[in-house]
């Protein structure tokens, strides 16, 4: 008798009272590990100036970097070019979110950022970006993008503890620039020219540019009005007087008149300060780019070659951007 009533209590105790036990306990730890208003409060938001539409729009900044990812790099692009491209997207914002560059005037009208490419970086919403794509890849597509991004969530680019200025562009023409040689005066550690392989794989590599001559000596009068130049043989004016590091063209004369290379580009609209000038048709100069952007930090092209050949996304930013470590930028503190 003794026995059965030792095995009737041996009974409730496993049937009843300790999966109390259990559920108690687990609900008491769920609870505490994982507090729904906690998570929400602390997820970054960016609050981002829409040129097109003239508003400031806020986001999470996870949401705000897909947009870049999509609208700066060729989704066709490998993965892990992506992932790259999105951590140095996460990153400028993040820096931004924190002052750490402000812009000199108030062009972002309060925001932390803007969209306008020429100044900050190039963004498009989901809908938008579907659109540019075809029917039958889209979805396709921005899963990729979001793949790209919600597998470095958080992660951001540091250099001596500080978010960097990730500063990236199409493609190089083969070797980067030194951040100094294209921004005087602007000598930053981590931007430094190095060797840039596949950006010959951008379809635009070389660009030939054809001028008719007196729209070049209209263009340089604006801006030089004391310019002399020999309008009967304009190409006797060109002379290059400094290269860079990365082979792009930092001094050069025309006429009486010493030139940066990166206001040349900028007056004419070159494709990249890698140029070549020649006697084209009649009275016309052709002038020969090779690349595309400012050449500082990563290009996009060479990083989708460091993919294709096996390459991760930690590779190749480490690859471009010089002495950085990798972070999280829910371990920094923001003031926004």
């Amino acid at each position: 008798m003794k026995k059965v009533i030792y095995y009737i209590v041996i009974m409730i105790i496993v049937t009843i009272i300790l999966p109390m036990i259990i559920v108690g306990g687990c609900g008491t730890v769920i609870e505490d590990v994982k507090p729904k208003d906690k998570l929400e409060k602390s997820e970054v938001k960016i609050r981002v100036y829409m040129k097109d539409n003239d508003k400031v729009d806020e986001m999470s900044l996870e949401e705000y970097v897909k947009g870049v990812v999509a609208a700066e790099m060729p989704v066709e692009f490998e993965i892990e070019a992506l992932k790259a491209q999105a951590v140095a997207a996460r990153t400028y914002a993040f820096s931004r979110i924190m002052n750490l560059y402000p812009a000199k005037e108030d062009t972002h009208k309060g925001a932390h950022i803007c969209t306008d490419s020429k100044h900050c970086q190039a963004w498009v919403n989901k809908e938008d970006a579907i659109k540019k794509w075809s029917s039958i890849n889209a979805n396709r597509n921005w899963k990729k993008i979001e793949t790209a991004v919600n597998e470095t969530e958080n992660l951001i680019l540091l250099y001596d503890n500080k978010p960097i200025n990730p500063l990236y562009h199409a493609n190089s023409g083969g070797k980067t620039e030194n951040c100094e040689d294209v921004w005087e005066g602007v000598e930053v550690p981590y931007l430094k020219s190095v060797k840039s392989d596949g950006d010959a794989e951008d379809p635009n590599f070389k660009v030939v540019n054809v001028f008719k001559e007196e729209d070049i000596i209209e263009s340089l009068k604006a801006e030089y009005p004391e310019i002399s130049l020999n309008e009967d043989d304009l190409l006797s004016d060109f002379s290059i007087l400094e290269l860079s590091e990365g082979g792009k063209v930092m001094k050069c004369k025309i006429g009486n008149i010493e030139i940066k290379g990166t206001d040349l580009r900028n007056i004419l609209s070159l494709r990249s300060t890698n140029f070549k000038v020649e006697k084209g048709k009649e009275d016309g100069l052709n002038i020969t780019t090779i690349g595309f952007g400012h050449g500082v930090g990563m290009s996009q092209y060479g990083a989708n070659y460091l993919a294709k050949n096996g390459g991760s996304f930690e590779e190749i930013l480490k690859h471009y951007y010089k002495g950085v470590l990798i972070g999280s930028c829910s371990k920094l503190n923001i003031d926004k």
